[in-house]
């Protein structure tokens, strides 16, 4: 979007996907990107069964998920130490900086939208690779 325009509504259909660094492919959403949003982005993201993602955070952003169909499980804290598990119906909160796990441990698809405080949706995912071994699904 050109900076020099006029801000207008805007309609996304997901049918593009990218990889993120978390190691998950997302639906293209709403982001800086894609209708240059100033303070929000938000994704569609189905993750396969038995498909986990990478340890990481989001550098000073919030993150609201509510789960549409399936189960995620997700490990978080500084050592991954804390699991829910975020059942169809469910919101999920993750406060900015705070590393998490998430993961599907089902023989079914999960699918959840994602709202992040940060319109540049993969500009503050910070990946935590010496995390990744504490999770033993």
């Amino acid at each position: 979007m050109d900076a020099t325009s006029k801000p207008t509504c805007h309609i996304v259909r997901p049918s593009h996907a990218y990889d993120g660094k978390q190691g998950l492919s997302y639906f293209e959403g709403i982001a800086a990107e894609t209708v240059g949003a100033k303070g929000i982005c938000m994704h569609l993201l189905t993750i396969p069964p038995g498909v986990r993602a990478k340890a990481h955070l989001h550098e000073a952003h919030e993150t609201a998920i509510y789960m549409l169909s399936g189960e995620a499980h997700t490990w978080y804290g500084d050592e991954l130490e804390h699991h829910v598990v975020v059942h169809t119906g469910e919101l999920f909160y993750i406060p900015a900086g705070v590393p998490h796990l998430p993961a599907n441990l089902s023989s079914t698809p999960c699918t959840a939208i994602i709202a992040r405080t940060d319109p540049n949706e993969q500009e503050s995912v910070v990946l935590l690779p010496e995390l990744d071994r504490l999770v033993q699904e």
